[in-house]
């Protein structure tokens, strides 16, 4: 939906409101016309009901505003002697109707001075319920996003087992597209393993400002582009297309920002022409062929040591494993291994990568150069430049493209440019051979951008036992940053502690008195 679409909605609603609710704002010591000014009505709403002002600006916030709905509709019947169970379910059910009912049929009576407090105990922890979600939902959607590391595209920074708090502001929040879905919860429900949204109506476009810019080698979670899994790592033939808030959500590492030009060669990325310096903490991982002369190999032992995830004996000593560079280097030290190769695709090898033209010659390890595109710039288009911009002008910028021999339509005009809407980003995995990352399927738009992943809260390893299965070193540290990663944990268990001890003396000493 666009804007005017939108506000042509909200126009209805308030005529909605209005309908149902006027007689009810007379019979509150109100006037008539109170009921119909939007956002106005609201603010006379929630003195009538006895709320807060402020529950008004949750009204504008998508999914938030759905449990507010809820809880304004049962906080308006009560305010009029409605409040037995029956009428708090056939309010929610009938989406709100019921206060037509109230308003037209019914001698209702403003109660001014009712109580707030719930009648019941269990009214009491519903009650409590309702609001944490709407507070849980409100930090999960704007401010912080927990995030589950399932991948070792990352490894060496981040680890499979790893838990982060994804940072919203950092980048901006992106306001929810999809104005239906349950809160919390991402494309799917649990248990039932059915969608957890409806894709109309759509809201624009949105994001709050944020404070900081994406930069080069920000670990980045983002919305998945090409996404059309029905379910995360759950891929059959059925192809759906997915609202971009409710695409599968992917952490990689922004090798390059917009209006770089990259390149790839033998592995090692270049930026407008020179080597990109990779953060300390980055460590670039590559399958390496080992030899050992027809000896063996521990390779479970290797496996730990090095924190190999992929890897194993071929036959005759030759291993291929999966390596930092670093760690290659301390290997090669070992007296069993005789030689060892980096397996990298030489350079005119023709891979499945982006743009997926042939004449190119591009593969993983030898790409580009290829230039990121950046908001406001133009480029020249032609049938040799248009694989590497198609997806952008029809998908991620909703233009309507035609191509007729050498002509290129644009909307129903020949072009031979194009200015871009908005920023993109190149995402790659520091498991530069088990990633699959903008070499496959390129840009990352913004507005596909979630988060930056700032702290892991907790660890685990399936492939420790018992309390081994806990990396202790790797809770509470920060994501980003240089040197190895410092823990926080022990700083936690001192505050907690502080804490706890300190509610202890101060009831004590309210019990004394």
């Amino acid at each position: 939906m666009t804007f005017t679409q939108w506000f042509i909605f909200f126009l209805l609603i308030q005529i909605l409101h209005f309908l149902g609710t006027w007689k009810l704002y007379i019979k509150a010591g109100r006037k008539a016309w109170e009921a119909a000014i939007p956002i106005y009505n609201a603010v006379v709403l929630m003195q009538i009901i006895n709320r807060p002002k402020w529950w008004v600006i949750l009204l504008f916030f998508p999914i938030i505003n759905l449990l507010m709905f809820m809880v304004i509709w049962v906080e308006t019947i009560r305010s009029f002697g409605f409040h037995t169970t029956k009428d708090t379910v056939l309010v929610i059910a009938t989406l709100g109707f019921y206060i037509y009912y109230i308003n037209y049929f019914t001698d209702a009576k403003y109660i001014e001075d009712r109580s707030l407090k719930p009648r019941t105990s269990a009214g009491e922890w519903i009650s409590s319920i309702v609001f944490a979600i709407i507070a849980a939902t409100f930090v999960h959607t704007y401010i912080m996003q927990p995030y589950t590391i399932p991948t070792s595209s990352l490894e060496k920074s981040l680890l499979i087992g790893d838990f982060l708090f994804v940072s919203k502001f950092h980048y901006g929040a992106r306001v929810p597209m999809t104005t239906i879905a349950a809160p919390m919860v991402h494309d799917t429900l649990p248990l039932l393993k059915t969608k957890s949204y409806l894709k109309k109506p759509q809201l624009p476009y949105i994001r709050i400002p944020g404070f900081q810019k994406i930069k080069r080698n920000d670990i980045v979670v983002f919305s998945w582009p090409v996404d059309t899994v029905e379910f995360f790592f759950q891929r059959t033939d059925k192809k759906i297309r997915k609202p971009i808030d409710k695409k599968s959500n992917y952490v990689k590492r922004c090798v390059g920002i917009a209006g770089d030009s990259l390149s790839i060669i033998d592995g090692i990325i270049y930026i407008n022409g020179k080597e990109s310096i990779m953060p300390d903490r980055a460590k670039p991982q590559y399958y390496y062929d080992v030899n050992t002369g027809g000896n063996t190999i521990n390779v479970n032992l290797l496996k730990n040591k090095y924190h190999i995830r992929e890897g194993g004996r071929l036959a005759d000593g030759n291993y291929v494993l999966n390596l930092s560079d670093e760690d290659a280097q301390a290997l090669s030290k070992n007296p069993t291994v005789q030689s060892m190769k980096k397996r990298l695709a030489p350079k005119g090898e023709t891979e499945n990568v982006f743009p997926n033209v042939l004449g190119l010659n591009w593969n993983k390890d030898n790409f580009g150069p290829i230039y990121i595109p950046e908001k406001g710039k133009t480029v020249s288009l032609s049938k040799e430049t248009l694989p590497f911009y198609k997806q952008i002008i029809t998908e991620y910028e909703k233009n309507d493209l035609q191509v007729s021999g050498d002509k290129i339509f644009i909307n129903g005009e020949v072009e031979n440019s194009y200015t871009f809407q908005q920023d993109y980003y190149w995402m790659m995995g520091d498991n530069r051979h088990n990633s699959e990352d903008s070499r496959y399927w390129g840009f990352v738009p913004f507005d596909h951008v979630v988060g930056k992943p700032v702290f892991i809260w907790f660890s685990w390893n399936s492939d420790g036992k018992g309390l081994e299965k806990v990396r202790w070193g790797r809770l509470f540290t920060t994501v980003h940053g240089n040197g190895k990663p410092y823990s926080f944990f022990y700083w936690f268990l001192g505050f907690v502690a502080i804490w706890y001890g300190y509610s202890k003396f101060k009831d004590k000493k309210k019990q004394s008195k």
